[in-house]
């Protein structure tokens, strides 16, 4: 599963205000040629829409701001793919693992992303990525050469290019490219992909 995500190499991370307005961004997202999509559990109905989209199986979707145990057994349920935390909960990858879905545990210092590689995640999620920069992230990079890191959070069509030379597996884009309404969302997803290519 994280291969699928990796030849994406952008995942969109959807934290909108309802599941009306995210079923709506995913449309967009997809007419512009995106895949892959992580719905936050900030989003109210993000159990119930997961389902429906996977449902559909027209995309691969997984879930985000996963936090519990308890959570992640209903997103998989669900029919969740990939689940995300921001932070290490070192139960989620073997709840993943016996799924056939993948894990990606945050963390933002070396020992954040030790632990979150001790639990046995599939890759780190290095959140909040545009505060602490590129320097930050190749210094982690230096020191865990073979763990498959993913940045997220501030991250823009402008920014792409230089994280993924850094080495990031993929990027995760948020707000950068959910905001606005449909043409804005599908210029931005086109923007990324150029950035992309």
């Amino acid at each position: 599963m994280l291969s699928a995500l990796g030849e994406a190499r952008l995942v969109p991370v959807l934290r909108l205000s309802s599941a009306a307005a995210t079923e709506s961004a995913i449309g967009w997202l997809a007419e512009a040629g995106l895949s892959v999509f992580e719905i936050t559990l900030t989003v109210p109905g993000a159990v119930s829409l997961i389902e429906t989209l996977a449902r559909h199986g027209e995309a691969l979707v997984g879930a985000g701001t996963v936090m519990n145990a308890d959570d992640a057994a209903r997103c998989l349920d669900a029919g969740a793919r990939f689940l995300v935390s921001p932070c290490v909960v070192p139960e989620l990858p073997a709840l993943c693992h016996a799924r056939g879905a993948a894990c990606l545990l945050g963390a933002l210092t070396p020992s954040e992303v030790k632990a979150a590689v001790d639990a046995g995640t599939d890759a780190v999620k290095i959140f909040p990525a545009s505060t602490v920069g590129l320097s930050h992230f190749k210094a982690l990079r230096s020191i865990f050469p073979g763990v498959a890191m993913v940045p997220t959070g501030g991250i823009g069509a402008g920014d792409i290019a230089g994280w993924l030379a850094a080495g990031a597996a993929f990027v995760g884009v948020g707000g950068k490219l959910t905001a606005g309404g449909r043409e804005d969302m599908i210029a931005a997803a086109r923007d990324l992909q150029r950035a992309l290519a």
